[in-house]
């Protein structure tokens, strides 16, 4: 037996939900994407620690993915085992006088939905962010001059010994778009939020009106990854990339945002090759051009 068939057999066992050759494109927010060769949803510790020190053992990849808002999959997919958290890693709960406590599963606008009506601010810059809790302490994600490292207090997470590790902020290693985990062989399980009392009618404002700016300025009606470039220092992407006229620009399927150039948006059939090679053009340009080099916020994976 192929070690991929004795991981699904075990997942199965443990009455996880399995597909094989699952389409990765109905998993990101990119609609790109090709088959997975085992796609299994987790819904508790003692199963992930299984399928993680036996995917170890039999030395098989394994990607766990939130709300795929943020990445691109190769179009031949990805080799190996990728793990969706569900079930207990869902769990929203208020801790303490102003902490949530939150599974690394969560949706990232029913967290702050949930601090809303807490009466909890800290979060509203969250409001809108297509992901899930652990890809945003993941990366770091942040918003309208706010990001996650001014809300974290620590991250629980696994190794792939099956072993559970809680990490306080300070050694998240938080800084732009970055963090520990980038390096760090783990799956983030849990988060725990440190916030403030706030009103709940301020607190709701304040998200409609950052949404209201999501909608006029981002290109939210077609597929994408979100920005593509991390702010370069002194710069901003979107506005580099509009300066070097490329704002429309086009390769298959992938197209530079006409409405914000730091978005590139899938017009209906872009492959990944697509959006790789329109990267390139973006980068070569600017560089070109201005001399600024853009690195890459979107994770590229198969």
């Amino acid at each position: 037996m192929k070690p991929i068939e004795v991981l699904g057999q075990i997942a199965a066992s443990m009455e996880c939900k399995t597909s094989y050759d699952e389409p990765m494109k109905a998993h990101t927010t990119f609609k790109i994407g090709g088959p997975a060769d085992l796609f299994v949803t987790v819904a508790n510790q003692e199963a992930l620690a299984e399928l993680l020190k036996k995917a170890k053992e039999l030395e098989v990849p394994v990607r766990v993915i939130g709300k795929g808002s943020n990445l691109l999959v190769h179009d031949l997919g990805i080799r190996g085992m990728v793990i969706l958290l569900d079930g207990e890693f869902s769990r929203l709960e208020r801790v303490g006088e102003n902490q949530i406590h939150c599974g690394a599963a969560v949706p990232l606008c029913s967290l702050c939905s949930f601090a809303q009506k807490q009466s909890l601010a800290g979060l509203e810059f969250a409001w809108g962010i297509p992901g899930s809790a652990g890809g945003a302490a993941f990366m770091n994600a942040g918003a309208y001059g706010s990001e996650m490292k001014k809300v974290l207090a620590s991250c629980t997470h696994m190794t792939t010994d099956g072993e559970v590790v809680t990490l306080p902020a300070e050694d998240l290693e938080l800084s732009y778009r970055h963090s520990v985990y980038e390096h760090l062989d783990a799956v983030i399980l849990s988060l725990l939020l440190e916030l403030k009392p706030g009103n709940p009618k301020e607190i709701t404002a304040q998200m409609e009106e950052f949404i209201r700016r999501r909608k006029e300025k981002q290109p939210l009606e077609y597929p994408s990854a979100g920005s593509v470039f991390k702010r370069p220092e002194g710069h901003f992407a979107g506005s580099l990339i509009e300066q070097c006229g490329l704002k429309g620009t086009r390769i298959g399927g992938a197209m530079v945002s006409e409405k914000h150039a730091g978005f590139i948006v899938n017009t209906g059939a872009a492959t990944c090759e697509d959006v790789l090679n329109l990267i390139q053009l973006i980068q070569d340009t600017v560089r070109k051009e201005t001399g600024v080099s853009l690195e890459c916020e979107v994770k590229a994976i198969q």
